[in-house]
């Protein structure tokens, strides 16, 4: 699996979406689709994209009951996406009604990725919150190895716990990495960061960009400096 950069599109319209995406030429974009986007725009907006000719990684997060979500996922099947996610924490019957779901007619499918613990979770609040007393690589590590006894393709992890993931699940389960900034970047409400040169040199498959590049002066540079630092 080649390395990419997902830039993740955190708008509200169609119309934001459109306007950043035109400040980029030729280039084959791989655009992470969240809640705010879908939710504004539903599926037209996954269409408008593959017509631009870009990928997809659909960012719902699915969390529910095994049969909810196995039906949730065959319908997102159908909207043409490259990658849609849930969370592992809804535990390896979920996960593996969720692959089963996901199949196409025809055999394919979307890559299926698990969230192991968001970016912005610490620690200290999987602790006092959540009630998760064991070290949060270790948890990452547990989740992610779940997911691959499940049949997922791979995790969604920070990248400071992408080689540990690599070194228990194997080279091919795949990590993608948000909570990526520049070296002289804002965190922002991330707390696990690091840049695209170390996540390059951690292990990651995919990195996750937001506001490094949609906030950027020129999007379009910043997009080809994350490249070239990960790539």
């Amino acid at each position: 699996m080649n390395r990419d950069v997902i830039i993740a599109c955190d708008f509200s319209t169609k119309k934001a979406l459109l306007e950043f995406l035109d400040k980029f030429s030729d280039e084959q974009l791989y655009l992470k689709v969240g809640m705010e986007l879908y939710y504004a725009e539903g599926p037209e907006i996954l269409k408008e994209i593959k017509r631009r000719g870009h990928k997809i990684f659909l960012d719902l997060k699915l969390h529910d009951i095994p049969n909810t979500v196995k039906k949730a996922m065959s319908v997102l099947s159908n909207l043409d996406v490259d990658m849609v996610n849930l969370h592992a924490s809804g535990g390896s019957n979920m996960m593996k009604a969720a692959l089963e779901g996901l199949v196409r007619p025809d055999g394919t499918r979307p890559l299926l990725i698990a969230v192991t613990q968001l970016t912005s979770t610490s620690e200290q609040l999987m602790k006092e919150e959540l009630l998760i007393n064991e070290k949060i690589q270790d948890v990452v590590v547990s989740y992610a190895k779940n997911a691959k006894n499940s049949g997922l393709d791979g995790v969604v992890c920070s990248p400071l716990e992408a080689g540990m993931v690599k070194s228990a699940c194997g080279k091919e389960f795949l990590t993608i990495t948000p909570g990526i900034r520049f070296a002289d970047g804002e965190k922002g409400d991330q707390v696990r960061v690091t840049t695209p040169a170390m996540a390059k040199e951690i292990g990651s498959d995919f990195i996750v960009v937001g506001r490094p590049i949609t906030e950027a002066v020129d999007p379009a540079a910043a997009y080809k400096e994350c490249v070239k630092q990960f790539i």
